[in-house]
């Protein structure tokens, strides 16, 4: 979740985000080494965060099909789909985004 790509809503006056809730898992959710076949067996698919938090209710072992639906349905309708290739690259940005959460001066993408 927490990586430097990724951009969080900011709620209204109301407490309201303008934004339908799908899309807004799919600006502020990440995935990561989505090819590592081991090591989402070995996580139980949380890897697959964005089909994770989609669809809780479907069995792990789906996501990496369910996955290229959602890409490909996140590119029709230009929406991001956030993918870090490797276990590494996401624990880099995600010490990146701590790092840059401790400065006072930082905001995170927010819109």
């Amino acid at each position: 979740h927490v990586v430097t790509t990724s951009t969080y809503m900011l709620p209204d006056e109301s407490g309201n985000i303008d934004a339908d809730w799908a899309v807004n898992q799919l600006f502020n959710t990440a995935n990561f080494a989505p090819k590592a076949r081991l090591f989402s067996w070995y996580v139980g698919g949380l890897n697959f965060q964005i089909e994770h938090h989609l669809f809780p209710n479907i069995c792990h072992v789906h996501y990496d099909k369910l996955s290229k639906i959602v890409q490909e349905t996140a590119s029709e309708f230009n929406l991001p789909y956030i993918s870090q290739k490797t276990f590494y690259g996401a624990l880099k940005e995600h010490t990146i985004m701590l790092r840059n959460l401790g400065n006072n001066d930082f905001a995170p993408g927010l819109h």
